[in-house]
């Protein structure tokens, strides 16, 4: 059941509005689709916030020319940025769900193993940035994946049944698949049609499966047919089965499970098509705009204050503001009043409430929550101009915590802990050596 907010709209799709907003902006779908258009699906990725830790040399070498070759295929098909739009978040503020192994697509390998090409997101902890990684699992444990909390591909989140999430060559198969059910977010008018796929994938023409309602609710189905013939249908299982039993049985796969989020934010008008990424927008049919490349336009109108019974005009100059209506020797003089502690005047309040914590706040914190460094920025630069200097106070608290969490994901990237992220799940301490190196990094935002 969908839980409901004070003015009715439910809350997971106000949560999806967000995420459409800020999380996949226009300016990196531009960049990874440009990359990969010239087959240069590295740099796709790169735009897109994902690291690849592939090296398709040691993967001819360890897996054969075969895998090598449908691997390299699927990677100048894949869409980052497409992926990264569909990935599983949690709420409230919708960040990729932390510390998940997803599979996208599987390949025969020796000695009848199954290798998988999977995306990664880092344990909440080291999620600042918001990347994700590529990487290859064939049950070895072995790479980077010796530093993940979970390096298994876990069965209820899995696109490797869902190309059409990733795969730009498949994006079209979106409108089909993606649940048009009006009684809510459940899909249940796939289930069977997926279902089959999934019992297929898992080598059971038939029989049972199950799908996860809540966190402590799931369903038992079984599907049915008359024959290959006749479309699939799924009702509850008969009785009961043991624990061990029920915990094999196949996971219909989240996407599958319900309703796309933008077909039910285009429904309840939270969201505009031209706001969707192209890929999706085509797939259902949707036209509208496209929005602006830049994270917000630079306003030319100055902002108004009452200054000493008088509306002044402040506005950038000589990339920062100013209060334009005042000459330069009336602000010097006032600026030294207030530094032997007289009251500033209004326009220089107005100035050093803007470097503080500006109207804007919000919208920069949501994109440094998302990993939009450069927007955020280009947010603080349109507002306060590019030779802004940051005053003590929320903003420069926003952006300096941004800075000090990246710290946090270059640690686990490279593995330098002293806990292992899945004992406990906590932030690992640091050693004194690297609390001090992290200290002296704290001065700024690093790419």
């Amino acid at each position: 059941m969908a839980h409901h907010s004070a003015n009715g709209i439910p809350t997971h799709l106000l949560m999806w509005q967000r995420v459409r907003e800020y999380a996949v902006p226009p300016s990196m779908i531009e960049t990874a689709t440009a990359r990969r258009a010239v087959g240069d699906w590295a740099g796709a990725c790169a735009a897109a916030r994902i690291d690849a830790d592939l090296d398709l040399r040691a993967v001819r070498e360890r897996h054969g020319t075969e895998l090598a070759s449908r691997l390299r295929a699927d990677l100048r098909r894949l869409a980052p940025d497409l992926l990264r739009w569909h990935m599983p978040r949690i709420a409230p503020g919708g960040r990729l769900r932390p510390g998940l192994t997803l599979s996208l697509a599987r390949y025969p390998g020796r000695a009848d193993g199954t290798v998988h090409l999977v995306v990664r997101t880092p344990p909440a902890w080291a999620d600042a940035g918001q990347r994700m990684s590529l990487a290859l699992w064939d049950g070895s444990g072995g790479g980077a994946s010796r530093h993940h909390p979970h390096p298994h591909p876990d069965r209820r989140f899995r696109l490797d049944l869902h190309r059409h999430l990733w795969d730009a060559g498949r994006s079209g198969e979106l409108a089909r698949r993606c649940g048009g059910d009006r009684g809510g977010p459940w899909a249940t008018a796939r289930w069977a049609a997926e279902a089959e796929l999934l019992l297929r994938a898992e080598g059971r023409p038939r029989g049972a499966f199950t799908v996860r309602l809540g966190a402590r609710s799931r369903a038992v189905l079984e599907l049915v047919a008359p024959d290959d013939s006749h479309a699939p249908t799924f009702r509850p299982l008969p009785g009961s089965l043991p624990p061990q039993e029920l915990a094999a049985l196949p996971v219909l796969p989240e996407a599958a499970a319900r309703v796309l989020p933008d077909l039910e934010l285009l429904r309840a008008g939270l969201v505009e098509a031209g706001r969707l990424h192209p890929l999706v927008a085509a797939a259902l049919g949707a036209s509208g705009p496209a929005p602006a490349a830049g994270p917000v336009p630079r306003s030319g109108d100055p902002h108004r204050v009452e200054c000493r019974g008088e509306v002044h005009r402040i506005a950038l100059r000589d990339g920062a503001l100013a209060a334009v209506d005042h000459d330069p020797d009336q602000l010097r003089r006032e600026e030294l009043l207030v530094a032997l502690g007289g009251p500033p005047l209004p326009c220089l309040r107005a100035i050093d409430a803007a470097h503080r914590e500006p109207e804007a706040l919000p919208a920069v914190r949501e994109r440094l929550t998302h990993g939009d460094v450069t927007g955020a920025l280009a947010v603080v630069e349109g507002l306060l101009g590019p030779g802004a200097v940051l005053r003590a106070g929320p903003l420069r608290d926003a952006l300096e915590a941004a800075a000090t969490r990246r710290v946090d994901h270059g640690l686990f990237r490279s593995g330098l802990v002293a806990v292992h992220p899945a004992a406990g799940g906590h932030r690992p301490r640091l050693d004194r050596r690297k609390r001090a190196n992290r200290a002296r990094r704290r001065t700024g935002l690093h790419n």
